[in-house]
């Protein structure tokens, strides 16, 4: 922006000088803000569009937002102050920040503060209620670890010795062991929901006096890993009673034991999610272990289900689309738009290129379609995509069939416009069936968080291999 030009205020008559010498003020005052605006938008378009974009889980990315929002607050409310107006003083406003909610079932305990005294100061008597202000404030109490004591009475008769009475011991997951059953749940969630690993949390208990071992943990876990496996079972076979599911894979290093190191394993992950389009089941997921990404897994885990399968490029998926498919019909498959769009990312990143750049903006078109119909009945998003989302799909496929013809196969965009090319009809599954996914986003999303807790225990692992 241009600086204001200098104005010689002499020259103004004398009854304005002040007038003018507040605008410019206030001018003056607004450039800076506007900077300040210019620079947040320079972040934001970084958080979403920047080198390091695809690197950022959604936790960051939603820490940034934050930063941005109270920021982009705090500038509105300065901005505010500034605005000419009446002479009268403005309330100011608040920043909108985001501090919490306390939800209504959470238990309440009063503390009534009275004053030393009731009595009236002129001394005519007693004071009576006439209102109270309330303030509620977040408590919490930590973890309190007890110890449960079992005791069986035993009985006999005195007159004769047939024998002693007693009750049978309660049923404990591990007999003879230390923890009860709400301590093993304490350690899981913790271990997978938290991600603080078996060695953290053996510190945490010596803190308050408790000494447990990690190896006594990692016990403590492989015994819930046998009992669970059941459940895990049957959530698998009702998962895959569903007409469409999403399926990723992983990573995973497993210790091995008596070599001293980690081997690399695989965690297969099959989801459900239908919430983008009102579906009534119920969101769920269930991960598989296996040692490799071997296609034959995915065949094995997927024993069953013959609906749409929402998934990556991998091409150890192929065979799950073959007449020759054991356990089921050939599945349909519908592949992911962000993994196309990735590749694009990747070279315009790198190299800038105007032919990746196109490629964007023409699969952001697609996006924005997908944007306005979130949460629609599948009918309603069926019908958007076959008005909007097909004329744009078909112009995409022309744009990709003239690139390829244009750039060597042999090049980084060739090979990228090549890996997108054979998916072509499974990009397209989305516009035939409202309750299609345009990505598969939702479950990458699940597995995301294997990375942050990858140190998986190999009792665990045995448990869900067997």
């Amino acid at each position: 922006m241009s600086a204001l030009p200098d104005i010689d205020l002499s020259a103004i008559p004398e009854d304005q000088r002040d007038a003018v010498a507040a605008l410019l003020r206030e001018t003056a005052n607004l450039k800076e803000i506007n900077r300040r605006l210019e620079h947040l938008v320079a972040e934001l378009n970084h958080v979403v569009y920047g080198k390091k974009s695809e690197k950022l889980d959604e936790d960051d990315r939603q820490l940034a937002f934050e930063d941005l929002q109270i920021a982009v607050s705090e500038a509105e409310e300065q901005k505010q102050d500034q605005a000419p107006g009446d002479a009268a003083p403005k309330r100011k406003r608040v920043a909108r920040r985001n501090r919490g909610n306390l939800p209504e079932n959470l238990p309440r305990i009063e503390r009534i503060v009275e004053p030393d005294s009731l009595v009236c100061p002129c001394g005519c008597g007693q004071m009576h209620k006439i209102g109270e202000d309330r303030t509620d404030r977040l408590d919490i109490v930590p973890a309190q670890l007890r110890v449960i004591v079992t005791v069986r009475p035993k009985y006999a008769c005195r007159a004769c010795t047939d024998g002693v009475t007693q009750a049978p011991a309660p049923a404990a997951l591990i007999e003879g062991g230390l923890p009860t059953e709400g301590a093993i749940a304490h350690v899981l969630v913790s271990k997978y929901a938290d991600h603080l690993p078996l060695y953290r949390q053996s510190q945490m208990l010596a803190r308050s006096g408790v000494t447990i071992d990690r190896g006594t943990l990692a016990d403590w876990v492989g015994v819930a890993g046998f009992h669970l496996k059941p459940v895990v079972d049957r959530l698998a076979e009702h998962l895959k009673t569903s007409t469409k599911l999403f399926m990723d894979e992983t990573t995973a290093p497993v210790l091995e034991p008596g070599r001293g190191r980690t081997k690399t394993g695989y965690l297969w992950a099959l989801a459900r999610d239908d919430r983008r389009w009102g579906g009534a089941d119920p969101p769920g997921v269930v991960f598989f272990y296996a040692p490799d990404r071997g296609g034959k897994n995915a065949e094995t885990f997927l024993r069953g289900f013959d609906g749409i399968l929402q998934l990556d490029g991998y091409q150890a998926y192929n065979r799950l689309t073959r007449p020759s498919r054991k356990g089921g019909d050939p599945v349909r498959v519908a592949h992911c738009w962000a993994h196309a769009r990735r590749k694009l990312k990747e070279i315009f990143d790198r190299d800038g290129s105007e032919i990746a750049a196109e490629g964007l903006r023409r699969i952001a078109e697609i996006y924005a379609v997908e944007a306005d119909i979130r949460g629609c009945a599948p009918g309603q998003r069926l019908s958007a995509r076959q008005a909007r989302t097909v004329p744009l799909v078909a112009a995409f496929g022309d744009w990709l069939q003239e690139q390829r013809l244009r750039v060597s196969a042999k090049s980084r965009l060739g090979e990228k416009l090549t890996y997108i090319h054979p998916h072509w009809d499974g990009l397209q599954t989305f516009l035939r069936d409202g309750r299609v996914e345009i990505d598969s986003n939702s479950v990458e999303n699940l597995i995301r968080p294997i990375a942050v807790g990858w140190s998986l225990c190999t009792p665990f692992i045995s448990a869900w291999k067997h």
